[in-house]
């Protein structure tokens, strides 16, 4: 079982629509464009979403400068469409109940949209080189997926 003491929260503030986030999160074209940390890629021929309640995901971040290859996936426990997804996150094939869980909300905040990024079961921090700072920079590359500039809440 995941120890769901250990985790941290990311938030980011988006001139978009909930649904265009929606759109970022569970459109495979999408995904492949952003849901990666700034020194990786993501082949789009790597991903696959399939955004229901027990529905899985896949995808493949690929190190830009080693060729490393980080297989990724998890499966869907939450789905509730413009506003909330709850999913697994670590290797593809992993037993959901010893595999990290993310939480992402996304909200109205006036004319722009807060998404807020929670991933309970790993240790995180800010400069850790490691869970944090990869989400961190794959959500920055979210933000700019979605032509902004980032602003950290």
């Amino acid at each position: 079982m995941i120890d769901s003491s250990r985790g941290f929260t990311l938030e980011r503030l988006l001139d978009a629509t909930p649904e265009q986030v929606w759109a970022a999160w569970t459109d495979a074209d999408e995904v492949a464009e952003w849901w990666h940390p700034a020194d990786a890629t993501t082949p789009r021929e790597s991903v696959s979403v399939d955004a229901r309640v027990d529905g899985r995901y896949a995808y493949t971040m690929v190190n830009q400068a080693t060729g490393e290859e980080y297989p990724t996936g998890g499966q869907y426990l939450e789905v509730v469409p413009h506003d909330r997804l709850v999913f697994t996150w670590g290797n593809p094939g992993a037993d959901p109940e010893d595999t990290p869980v993310a939480t992402v909300t996304i909200a109205s905040a006036g004319d722009l949209t807060r998404l807020t990024f929670d991933l309970r079961g790993v240790d995180g921090m800010a400069g850790d080189e490691s869970f944090y700072d990869g989400w961190a920079s794959a959500l920055d590359s979210l933000v700019a997926h979605l032509g902004q500039t980032a602003v950290h809440g």
